[in-house]
């Protein structure tokens, strides 16, 4: 095993090396090693993706379609996708040059942040969120303005969002929104995203819209803030949570054309293109598999029911989630605010994996995420094991 010359020690990125990993995935490494553990840590969909989408895969590998794609995507996909926003969202992009596919919809933020921001740009970020964006706006020199949303039921309201833009100034370009959110499962009801448009556009901002979890919502309606300012919204979506795809790491952005040329450009850098049979699966979903999320709606409603039940009994302070598949639960009062150390109890003690709220961002400390992507049987096993362990707590 060859060791690295020492005269090439901390010669590396030194951006990057100052980042600190994902404190999402660091913390499931470290508890899966607990033999015996249920991992309610990561929102992996326990489902099997339907089996239509998969024999298009293997139809295209059948067909030895095994050539480089066009680097935006396959006509037929990007129709597709195309035809999917305009049904749901009310909004047309061209798929020939307002759409691209992309690795997974973290490449789609990849490529679009580094199109985006230059050093001294400001992103807007509500918290808690998806912990991804911290790091990815670090990279390319602009800063984090992390929004504490705790105190408003973790939604970014127009009044808040219109006193962050006036302490920051100048520098702010866009802010980013992600509904149904992780890791609380909040929706952003229509008067909502009205209101932040209106902010939006005052202040000649862009809305990067994170909607991947927009197919898994319970009792509400999914609104689009790209239906009311697509001029200045970049779309990004996949079929990583819709159709238990996560593997086959398919995402895609939409937005106006003259924005589309850089992220294009910087999404061809990154990886050139997408697999051929991965945009094939991802047509056919697409095209014949639109109610194939409605037995998954089903089954995780099911199941976030069970779990915010069984908690609330355990006495867990909660929001009921309208979407997504997470549950954002606070600790108990004897541990204040230190998520950490009780995740990190439970996981040793009970047996049960959750993630510490502080991997979030602001207003994530004193919280836990638990994620119902998990079977009836896990949920009801871990509540009994958090049973256990809080009576041994009192």
């Amino acid at each position: 095993m060859p060791e690295l010359s020492a005269d090439l020690y901390g010669t590396v990125s030194h951006k990057l090396d100052a980042l600190a990993p994902s404190g999402i995935r660091e913390f499931n490494k470290e508890v899966s090693k607990i033999p015996g553990i249920i991992k309610l840590t990561l929102g992996e969909p326990d489902m099997a993706t339907p089996e239509h989408v998969k024999q298009a895969a293997i139809k295209s590998i059948e067909k030895d379609d095994s050539h480089y794609a066009p680097q935006m995507g396959k006509p037929e996909l990007l129709d597709a996708i195309s035809a999917y926003i305009q049904k749901t969202r009310n909004v047309y992009y061209d798929p020939q040059s307002e759409i691209i596919a992309t690795v997974g919809a973290t490449e789609a933020l990849d490529a679009t942040l580094f199109s985006l921001l230059n050093t001294g740009d400001k992103v807007v970020v509500p918290t808690p969120v998806f912990s991804l964006y911290f790091p990815l706006i670090e990279m390319t020199g602009a800063t984090v303005v992390q929004v504490d949303t705790s105190a408003d039921n973790f939604v970014l309201t127009p009044e808040r969002l219109e006193k962050v833009l006036a302490k920051e100034g100048k520098g702010v370009k866009a802010v980013i929104l992600n509904y149904p959110s992780n890791p609380t499962g909040r929706e952003y009801p229509k008067e909502v995203l009205e209101g932040l448009a209106s902010v939006i556009k005052e202040h000649h901002l862009y809305a990067i819209a994170d909607e991947i979890y927009s197919e898994l919502v319970y009792g509400v309606k999914h609104y689009s803030i790209a239906t009311i300012i697509p001029e200045r919204t970049i779309f990004i979506s996949g079929l990583s949570k819709s159709h238990a795809m996560t593997g086959y790491r398919l995402g895609y952005i939409a937005a106006p054309a003259k924005i589309m040329t850089n992220i294009s450009k910087m999404h061809a850098f990154l990886v050139t293109t997408v697999t051929n049979n991965v945009q094939a699966a991802a047509a056919e979903a697409l095209t014949n598999g639109l109610n194939d999320p409605v037995e998954f709606r089903k089954i995780y409603q099911h199941r976030r029911d069970l779990l915010v039940a069984g908690l609330k009994d355990l006495g867990f302070e909660m929001l009921t989630p309208e979407g997504a598949f997470y549950l954002f639960a606070k600790i108990p009062t004897q541990f204040g605010k230190d998520d950490v150390t009780f995740a990190k109890q439970l996981a040793t003690q009970a047996k049960v994996g959750v993630t510490p709220g502080s991997a979030f961002g602001k207003g994530g400390a004193g919280y836990v995420r638990l994620s119902y992507a998990s079977s009836d049987e896990n949920l009801t096993e871990s509540l009994k094991r958090i049973g256990k362990f809080l009576n041994h707590l009192s």
